[in-house]
């Protein structure tokens, strides 16, 4: 696999994920600790990507 196409799968994930937290969170009675855990996948997604990028 190459970088970029490493890094496109990277940002596909963060963009889904991005989604799935939003959704979550219009539901009522949405799970704190749920969506707690996705913004810190996303962080550690968006967090590799910049690495990636420099």
């Amino acid at each position: 696999m190459s970088m970029s196409s490493h890094i496109s799968e990277l940002q596909k994930k963060h963009e889904e994920l991005s989604q799935r937290v939003e959704l979550i969170q219009r539901r009522p009675g949405s799970d704190d600790l749920e969506i707690a855990s996705m913004k810190k996948e996303k962080l550690r997604l968006k967090e590799q990507i910049t690495r990636l990028k420099n």
